[in-house]
């Protein structure tokens, strides 16, 4: 039973590779992010365009 109990405290306290799922996670916010800004920002630029075609052909 002690040894049950003691791999169970040894997989608990085991680190390894939580810092490469942090890197990992943190990755895919910033490129989700990304994602969102890009679209966000297409959405801008594409209605600006429209303005001002549309201003082009009425004068």
């Amino acid at each position: 039973m002690s040894k049950i109990i003691s791999v169970v405290k040894t997989f608990v306290a085991d680190e390894n590779g939580v810092t490469a799922i942090e890197y990992g996670l943190i990755a895919a916010l910033v490129g989700l992010a990304l994602m969102a800004g890009a679209t966000t920002l297409g959405n801008k630029l594409s209605a600006s365009f429209d303005f001002i075609a549309t201003k082009m052909k009425v004068s």
